[in-house]
């Protein structure tokens, strides 16, 4: 197929991409660079950069390009932005999306795929969360990336939903909306102090990059509509996770504990038995295989 990836030079989507290319795919990545790099970029990927709310740009991009498909990972995902600027927010998330989705319907573009987030459904009501859980997002961000799912299934008529639990792995930025083993490890070489907010005992699922970029690529194969979780389903703690990347990284200091913030949720884990079952997709790394690879790239 021939895919167009929007934030094909961020931190997932330029995983994305390397694996789409690596399985014969042609790739076009539309990119507004605006937190992406040209660094990242896939060898052999065509880039066209432009953004998803200018929609001069959207309709050169899509009469010049005519992909088969379109992978949408591109985002605001910065949750302080969202409530500092829920207005910046939903124009690149909500209007963003729905520009795209015009387009692919003027443009005959068979497949559409979604990047959505575990930050829908808000503070777990119970563990482990699965798809049917109630929607109660706790940001501007979390109502930002739930929104475009009603849209693309109305507009849409082959399209999957991924939403995804914790991401981590290379070319994560450890600034704005990097995710705390980005922010550690940026902390952990440099020989910083790591802060962990609370006691530590809070928890979270998190997945390595590579596997997200597998989801998404059994997700554009597919001829199937359906909203799905990608996530490891295990529970990994704050301390947990320090304690792992501590001993990757040789790092000798202890963590420095603060205050808890107002509003973090205490835990929380997605059920993924859905994909599995409807995709075949299976998680690859747990957090220790994960962290290790992910150390080894900095090496």
């Amino acid at each position: 197929m021939k895919i167009a990836v929007t934030g094909g030079c961020g931190f997932i989507g330029s995983h994305t991409v390397d694996l789409l290319l690596e399985n014969g795919h042609e790739i076009v990545v539309y990119d507004n660079l605006s937190t992406g790099s040209l660094e990242n970029l896939g060898k052999g990927a065509v880039f066209y950069e432009g953004d998803i709310t200018d929609r001069t740009q959207l309709d050169a991009f899509f009469t010049r390009v005519k992909p088969d498909a379109v992978m949408h990972i591109a985002a605001q995902i910065d949750v302080m932005t969202s409530m500092a600027n829920p207005s910046y927010d939903a124009a690149v998330n909500i209007m963003g999306t729905i520009n795209l989705l015009d387009f692919c319907r003027k443009n005959n573009v068979k497949r559409f795929v979604y990047s959505s987030s575990a930050a829908v459904y808000g503070n777990p009501e119970y563990l482990g969360v699965d798809e049917d859980h109630p929607k109660n997002p706790e940001s501007f961000y979390g109502h930002s990336k739930l929104i475009p799912e009603t849209y693309i299934r109305l507009l849409s008529d082959s399209y999957g939903i991924i939403r995804y639990a914790n991401v981590y792995g290379p070319r994560q930025k450890a600034e704005g909306e990097g995710g705390v083993v980005a922010i550690y490890t940026d902390r952990m070489k440099k020989g910083e102090d790591c802060i962990i907010f609370g006691d530590g005992n809070q928890t979270r699922d998190f997945i390595y990059v590579k596997d997200i970029a597998k989801a998404n690529m059994l997700a554009l194969e597919s001829d199937m509509s359906f909203t799905v979780n990608a996530s490891t389903a295990e529970a990994t703690s704050v301390n947990e996770l320090y304690n792992i990347m501590k001993a990757q990284y040789g790092y000798k200091k202890n963590p420095v504990y603060n205050e808890a913030r107002q509003g973090d949720i205490e835990h929380s884990w997605l059920n993924n038995e859905k994909i599995m079952a409807l995709l075949n997709w299976k998680p690859g790394y747990n957090i220790k295989s994960g962290i290790s690879e992910m150390a080894e790239s900095f090496d």
